[in-house]
């Protein structure tokens, strides 16, 4: 691992997001006094994007809320902002990127944080006015005008792709008096993320909302004349709308790093300190693909997450080791999503699983426990905040816990960490 924080006069950092600031951040708050430049594609200062799809797309906050520091603080720090600067190519043997419009800037130690991008939509009619992503603070400030307009008017939001981003617009279009579709083309809404037994459970959060939810199908056009005003399904359906959300999913945003001769594989391919097949040159959040082990018992998976919390701490460890302290990237995944009166919560990782155990009262106040070979490998909440802190140990402990146990509303979680 390339390190030695005296001997690094300065420091790029590909992306002005969550994982680039906070690797701005934790270097300045760690004594390094050295040259940062925190460059970004987009014009705006960092901001954070979860509140894009929430409480910011239903109006119940402003853009200032979102700003992770003000420009003041970034003078402060001597942390230079290139915004509105892509980077291109990076030639990796040199730590040196090219920028859109042709510089070429050498940095003695780079940060590849370049988040994702929104996968394509290719169906004819995608690019009609009033069919809408969400992925920047652009992308909602158009969306929450379009949302307010489709409520005034009695409209029908219809919402492509029922994951945590679409689960979460098609829910703030709802609460907004709106009609809503949501359409996904698996069984049952985040079947990937939470399984088919989860998924149909949200599915009836949605609907008892008055959603139509609309599984196991496809949408082949969208038509219109000037502007959405119909999307058409793999079926024949014809279904009216004031205008279209496509959330279909992300990539990790890697186009830029084709030629750069990292080691690329769903991301870009880290070790256990975040450092790239290049030395000197470390990755974080969306676009890192690292190795994770909760515990000695779980096996190691190779995992790629777009979480603000994983980048977030991906950010402050690579910050660490750009200064030589060689800390091993140790960190229980974790993401929210916030859809009508339940706060949803997600902890651990496992792509695989022989059984959920589940304590509590669906939908409205549970856990849910993902065992692999009867380990608690991960948990999904509702209304548990306050479980937050538990499970997260509970799944770093990988505990071979009995079901009943787990099972058990009225035996409190802090017990079950007594019987690990």
């Amino acid at each position: 691992m390339a390190g030695g924080g005296a001997r690094i006069s300065s420091v790029g950092i590909v992306g002005a997001n969550i994982a680039g600031a906070s690797t701005a951040e934790t270097l300045r708050r760690l004594g390094y006094d050295g040259r940062i430049a925190l460059i970004g594609a987009e014009t705006e200062l960092p901001y954070e994007r979860p509140p894009l799809s929430k409480e910011f797309l239903a109006g119940q906050s402003g853009e200032e809320r979102l700003t992770l520091r003000p420009r003041v603080f970034y003078d402060e720090q001597r942390i230079e902002l290139w915004l509105g600067q892509r980077a291109t190519a990076l030639d990796a043997a040199t730590r040196t990127i090219t920028l859109a419009r042709g510089e070429r800037h050498h940095f003695d130690r780079l940060v590849l944080a370049t988040g994702s991008e929104l996968l394509p939509f290719p169906v004819p009619g995608a690019d009609l006015p009033g069919v809408y992503a969400l992925r920047t603070l652009a992308d909602a400030h158009t969306l929450r005008a379009a949302l307010r307009a489709g409520a005034e008017q009695s409209g029908r939001a219809v919402v492509i792709g029922a994951g945590f981003i679409g689960s979460e617009v098609a829910a703030a279009c709802r609460l907004a008096g709106m009609d809503v579709t949501l359409i996904e083309m698996l069984p049952v809404p985040l079947e990937r993320a939470l399984g088919p037994a989860m998924g149909a459970l949200l599915a009836d959060v949605h609907r008892a909302r008055g959603v139509e939810v609309v599984t196991g199908e496809t949408v082949v056009a969208i038509h219109g004349a000037a502007r959405a005003e119909e999307v058409v399904t793999g079926s024949g359906a014809h279904i009216p709308c004031a205008f279209v959300v496509v959330g279909t999913g992300v990539r990790p945003a890697l186009g830029w790093l084709a030629d750069s001769g990292l080691a690329l594989g769903n991301g870009v391919v880290v070790d256990a300190f975040c450092e790239t097949s290049a030395p000197g040159i470390f990755a974080a959040g969306d676009i890192a693909n690292w190795p994770y082990q909760p515990a000695a018992t779980a096996p190691v998976l190779r995992v790629r997450l777009e979480h603000w919390d994983n980048a977030l701490r991906q950010g402050e460890t690579v910050a660490r080791n750009l200064l030589g302290e060689g800390v091993a990237y140790h960190h229980i995944p974790y993401f929210w999503s916030d859809q009508y009166d339940l706060k949803l919560q997600f902890v651990g990782y496992t792509p695989e699983w022989d059984e959920i155990v589940v304590r509590g009262t669906p939908p409205e106040s549970f856990v849910a426990f993902y065992l692999r070979g009867g380990r608690v490998r991960a948990a999904f909440s509702s209304n548990r905040q306050r479980d937050l802190v538990t499970l997260k140990k509970l799944v770093a402990a990988d505990p071979l816990l009995p079901t009943a146990l787990l099972a058990d509303d009225q035996l409190p979680l802090k017990e079950l960490l007594k019987r690990v």
